[in-house]
């Protein structure tokens, strides 16, 4: 569920940018913050409300996510231990600044952030090819780290077809450089990012594929995202290969998954 609220928040944020020229769209942003303890005791659970959107609607902008602690400097789990202690957290990263300024009252800081954009990782960004960047989408692109030495990496690791908006997501599903060549070295060289993204979102794993091979099968890569969508496992195959049915195709096992004829 975690990861599903990230990801909404950030499709959000990114949705929300419009193309306009850099210095009429780089403005800082304002709103109110919050910081509570999370379940887990090496992350906080991190609110963001801004102030006004596009259209003056209040509060059209919103994250809520469970972040890493390690994400903030200037502040601490114990902070939130001391009641009307004023704490400045904050998040930096390559795109801007992201300062979260209130008071701890019962377990969780209250107050207002300020995000500062960095005009000189727009231009880094468009030396690189990405262009298309306001204030909201380097806002996205503050909270979750991402770093021109990063795009940088997966580029030179072979991936196509990164664009501005689906580097967010590349990100939220752990598309990195050891993650492709995984996949590289296993005869899937140079996959556009959308379908780095899918082989993420549904699972495809190296250690799998090579379960698969040595059952006998060659899936290519679109077949690998219906094999998880439909659970078509090896652990199903053999399964099926217990049962006598030893020759089945990808597709056949694919409809026997989806018309449930295993049952």
């Amino acid at each position: 569920m975690r990861t599903c609220s990230v990801v909404l928040s950030a499709l959000f944020v990114a949705g929300c940018a419009s193309v306009l020229h850099a210095d009429d769209q780089l403005q800082p942003l304002h709103g109110s913050c919050n910081i509570a303890p999370s379940t887990e005791g090496d992350r906080v659970q991190f609110k963001l409300e801004r102030d006004s959107c596009e259209g003056g609607k209040h509060g059209c902008n919103m994250n809520d996510s469970d972040m890493p602690l390690s994400n903030f400097t200037g502040f601490t789990l114990a902070d939130l231990k001391n009641d009307g202690t004023h704490v400045d957290a904050v998040i930096a990263s390559e795109a801007g600044k992201l300062t979260c300024s209130g008071t701890v009252h019962d377990l969780t800081l209250n107050g207002d952030f300020t995000f500062v954009p960095d005009p000189a990782f727009v231009a880094r960004m468009a030396k690189m090819g990405f262009t298309g960047y306001d204030s909201e989408k380097l806002e996205a692109y503050t909270l979750f780290h991402i770093e021109t030495s990063w795009i940088q990496a997966l580029q030179s690791a072979g991936v196509t077809g990164i664009t501005t908006d689906n580097i967010i997501a590349l990100r939220i599903f752990k598309v990195d450089p050891a993650y492709v060549k995984s996949m590289s070295d296993l005869g899937f060289p140079n996959l556009p990012a959308e379908k780095l993204i899918a082989f993420r979102i549904h699972g495809v794993n190296p250690e799998e594929v090579k379960q698969y091979r040595a059952m006998g099968y060659q899936p290519n890569a679109d077949e690998l995202i219906q094999m998880r969508i439909f659970k078509v496992t090896p652990e199903f195959i053999q399964h099926m290969q217990a049962r006598g049915l030893n020759n089945l195709t990808i597709a056949k096992l694919v409809q026997i998954r989806i018309f449930k004829l295993a049952e």
